[in-house]
């Protein structure tokens, strides 16, 4: 993982896997569709429970967010939503559910299968206001201003450059739009086992950056109105420590005061101008 192009085409490919798995397989299977340890599914250890979300559909969660972006994304009949990494649809089937068949729901993922699956359950579902495109969210295709609402569901550790994506989710909102993205943060030094294994970088937690630049980053893009609405505390399983640190190593770990984190982030993109243009 010594370049961008390499930690995207490292995680283009376990998310292909992943996409071409069934959900029981993935939740079976340890660390993705080549490993063959035993255990808790790295990918799906941290999340969230959507059953009493209206517009659910199983057939669409992977089980690979880390909390529910939709539940607090402030969505209204008629809205625009993008949904960043929306791997095989599911945040867009609630977004949909949300904004109504007078809204507009937009999905872009990387990964050409998981486009393929969540165009599948779509048609299957008969949404014919839910599009999906493959793209980079570092230069999304998309153009300016058009979205009203941006969600996204631990999607932005798999990025090597976080402050593009931000840019990004700013120049796609139209003035006063605002995102809710669900997403891990650290406090404190994971152990350079862990934040150097492929198989944790695909987890999510290798990928994830201090709470405090996290939220800095956001600021810094030009964001307002910053709030956390939910966090909750990430313990990865013996059975997932052990394939990358010794016991002596996991132990010191766990009385460390390093802490992982799932966090939904809200903020509005200002409803005026740059100053000085006259329009505020």
């Amino acid at each position: 993982m010594e370049t961008t192009d390499k930690i995207k085409e490292m995680v283009r490919q376990k998310y292909s896997e992943i996409a071409l798995q069934d959900k029981d397989m993935n939740a079976s299977s340890c660390c993705g569709a080549t490993s063959s340890c035993c255990g808790d599914n790295v990918y799906n250890l941290m999340a969230d429970d959507y059953n009493k979300l209206e517009g659910y559909n199983p057939d669409a969660d992977l089980g690979l967010g880390c909390g529910l972006p939709t539940q607090f994304a402030k969505i209204k009949t008629g809205d625009v939503v993008v949904d960043l990494g929306s791997g095989a649809g599911n945040d867009c089937f609630v977004a949909r559910h949300e904004c109504g068949p007078e809204g507009t729901v937009i999905g872009i993922d990387f990964t050409e299968a998981m486009i393929s699956k969540a165009r599948a359950n779509a048609e299957k579902r008969g949404f014919h206001n839910v599009e999906f495109r493959q793209g980079d969210i570092e230069k999304m295709p998309l153009t300016a201003g058009v979205a009203d609402v941006v969600v996204s569901n631990c999607v932005l550790n798999l990025v090597p450059t976080k402050a593009n994506v931000f840019a990004e989710i700013l120049r796609v909102l139209k003035p006063g739009g605002h995102f809710s993205i669900s997403d891990i943060v650290l406090v404190g030094q994971l152990p350079d086992k862990l934040k150097n294994a492929a198989e944790m970088y695909a987890g999510c937690v290798a990928g994830a950056i201090q709470r405090d630049e996290y939220l800095n980053l956001i600021k810094e893009t030009g964001f307002i109105n910053i709030t956390v609405q939910k966090e909750k505390v990430i313990t990865i399983p013996d059975e997932i420590l052990k394939d990358y640190v010794t016991e002596e190593e996991a132990t010191a770990f766990k009385n460390s005061n390093v802490g992982i984190f799932s966090i939904t982030v809200f903020a509005k993109k200002d409803a005026c101008c740059k100053p000085g243009s006259g329009c505020c």
